[in-house]
């Protein structure tokens, strides 16, 4: 006689345990005409569930708008920073700004920006 046809009949209903006590009482409240604490309780799951994806997919947006990698205009260094700030290059120090993802120098008013030419020293004799 085969002994193991017994425990393919056998169902495994352990995790019904906990399960049914909350389905009756769901079932019980809804008859009784309280449904509406069991339709906020879910609706109150629901939203403990979905908010953190819905917040972790609006971080994401955020930063993909707000977040500016480029070169420094002083040093080529290239770094990241958020945009419609000021930061300084971590390489060189020079005070920046960004603005429309790209960084800026920030002059203090006055400052004129020169372009050095190297000239070429020529000895004149006497």
């Amino acid at each position: 006689m085969n002994q193991d046809t017994s425990k393919l009949l056998q169902f495994n209903l352990s995790g019904l345990g906990c399960w049914l006590p909350l389905l009756a009482t769901a079932l019980l409240l809804g008859s009784v005409g309280l449904g509406w604490v069991v339709n906020g309780f879910l609706i109150l799951v629901g939203l403990v569930i979905i908010a953190p994806a819905i917040g972790w997919l609006g971080f994401r947006w955020w930063l993909k708008r707000n977040l500016v990698e480029d070169k420094c205009p002083v040093c080529s260094y290239e770094f990241t920073g958020f945009n419609k700030t000021d930061c300084s290059c971590p390489n060189c120090g020079e005070p920046l700004k960004v603005e429309q993802g790209h960084f800026n120098r920030l002059t203090p008013p006055g400052t004129i920006d020169v372009e050095a030419v190297e000239v070429s020293v020529q000895l004149l004799e006497d």
